[in-house]
């Protein structure tokens, strides 16, 4: 496709494959266009690829086509275009995604990629497109609007300060903010949270909670995959992952794990909750700009071989199953999860993505003192 501009040269988009090439290429695009002066972490070549490839079994319900833009042989920009059939069905709706967009400050690219995606979703049926979401709600989405001096965490991502701009212009409105919210392990009121534990552990009395290592994952995963679609099904936007995909989630998330930091839940023997956090992994590698393979990996590794902590840790997740919400489960995850962090030598722990609605977790995170220091915004239209 080409779209011309009387006063611009004209812009080009490729479509690209499933080949690791194309997919590296598609990746290359968020390295040459971000500033070095960005706070933006990227995040690795090989996970992109890896999300993104065949080998995901999240494409074994869903589509993608991955679109770059260049003019004057230059690079502009990238988008993805996403149809999950398994959203379809559980939402009764045709709705299609964007995602891993990236460009230059310049409507006129902004306008042609997603025209691209608008196209195409319309062809496959849809008639609705929202996002960003990379590729799915379970996996990184939002597109950042405050918080721009901030390093995103591992797993979160970054995008630069005009593209809310960008894509209003386009015609999105916001349909669902996200927040991250930080708290400050020192700071936390650890003798209320202790006693907080004991009454719930009083209360319920066959409350037990199991420390999740590396080496225990692959034994306790059944129960968190029991939990872990239990305790979002009601959640906006929210898609059931299948074993497969859950299985390949915790294969890339099993180096990150550190004993103290996921917790499984059980009443009477039956997961009830989990949580799971890992080290905010992005404060090494933000100088390797996506590339393992670089002259700064060894000022990287004392962080990526766990000999040092670095600063924070994120909670990617936190859930309890419908039948026992409200009964202090939640807060005894969350205590001796920051316990455990402060005693790991961590400074502080941020809590990320949380839906700007979910306020159980948002009257819970006031309980640690937690304070909102990035917001993310999810942004659909009628197409």
């Amino acid at each position: 496709m080409i779209i011309t501009d009387t006063l611009l040269s004209p812009i080009r988009l490729t479509v690209l494959g499933d080949s690791k090439r194309d997919l590296s290429r598609f990746w290359e695009v968020m390295v040459t266009l971000s500033g070095t002066e960005s706070t933006g972490v990227l995040p690795l070549q090989q996970e992109v690829v890896a999300v993104l490839g065949n080998s995901n079994p999240f494409w074994t319900h869903a589509q993608r086509c991955l679109w770059i833009a260049e003019r004057d042989g230059r690079v502009v920009g990238r988008i993805a275009g996403i149809i999950d059939t398994t959203h379809q069905k559980i939402h009764q709706d045709q709705t299609a995604f964007f995602g891993y967009l990236v460009c230059i400050d310049d409507p006129l690219v902004a306008e042609t990629l997603f025209q691209a995606v608008i196209l195409w979703s319309r062809e496959l049926g849809c008639n609705r497109l929202r996002g960003p979401i990379n590729p799915s709600i379970n996996e990184e989405c939002g597109l950042l609007i405050s918080g721009f001096e901030r390093p995103n965490a591992v797993m979160m991502p970054y995008s630069a300060p005009y593209l809310p701009r960008r894509i209003e212009e386009c015609g999105f409105s916001g349909v669902k903010d996200l927040k991250v919210i930080e708290i400050t392990l020192s700071d936390g009121p650890m003798e209320r949270l202790t006693r907080l534990k004991k009454g719930v552990i009083a209360r319920l009395k066959d409350v037990r909670l199991v420390s999740v290592t590396r080496s225990t994952l692959a034994l306790h995963l059944p129960k968190l995959k029991e939990v872990y679609n239990s305790a979002w099904e009601k959640n906006w936007g929210a898609v059931p992952m299948t074993s497969a995909e859950i299985n390949f989630l915790a294969t890339r998330l099993r180096p990150l794990l550190v004993d103290g930091l996921v917790w499984l839940a059980e009443v009477g023997g039956k997961p009830a909750g989990f949580l799971l956090a890992v080290p905010d992994v992005n404060e090494a590698l933000g100088p390797l700009r996506g590339r393992l393979l670089s002259f700064s990996l060894i000022r990287a590794l004392p962080i990526l071989m766990g000999w040092r902590r670095p600063k924070k840790f994120r909670i990617v997740a936190l859930g309890v199953t419908a039948a026992y919400r409200r009964q202090g489960i939640e807060g005894v995850l969350f205590a001796e999860t920051l316990s455990a962090g402060l005693h790991l030598g961590f400074k502080e722990c941020e809590a990320s993505w949380v839906l700007e609605d979910n306020y159980g977790v948002h009257q819970l995170a006031e309980v640690f003192c937690g304070r909102t220091v990035q917001q993310y915004r999810i942004y659909e239209r009628s197409i």
